[in-house]
């Protein structure tokens, strides 16, 4: 299985982005993917995820109100669109992909990584 995340930049505060996860090499359609982030210095961190067939998502404390996940199995694509962002959303984001909903805010329990990109949020 291979992930691509992809549709950071540069956007000031306030501002929006869409990110993209792109699955390759597996049945999309039977894995949970989530969206994660790391600002240099700190922990990653969790902020979103959706199950197989997008029914449910759950989302982290920084995400809840301003992001939404959702997915497209018939183009093996997961989003995260984000608005209103902030400075202290500037991170590397990223995408990973498994099988066990239940476990589906810690990264431990992911199979699957993409490479990551960059969200810069300009004040």
């Amino acid at each position: 299985v291979q992930l691509q995340a992809s549709g950071g930049g540069v956007v000031q505060a306030g501002g929006s982005l869409r990110l993209s996860c792109a699955v390759s090499g597996r049945t999309f359609s039977t894995l949970v993917v989530g969206w994660f982030r790391q600002a240099p210095g700190k922990e990653r961190q969790f902020l979103a995820g959706i199950d197989e067939h997008g029914s449910n998502t759950v989302y982290g404390n920084s995400a809840e109100g301003r992001f939404a996940i959702s997915r497209d199995n018939a183009k093996n694509t997961v989003y995260l669109q984000m608005n209103s962002l902030k400075p202290q959303d500037t991170a590397v984001y990223n995408c990973a992909a498994g099988n066990r909903w239940r476990y589906i805010r810690f990264a431990r329990y992911y199979d699957y990584w993409g490479q990551g990109t960059q969200v810069t949020v300009s004040s």
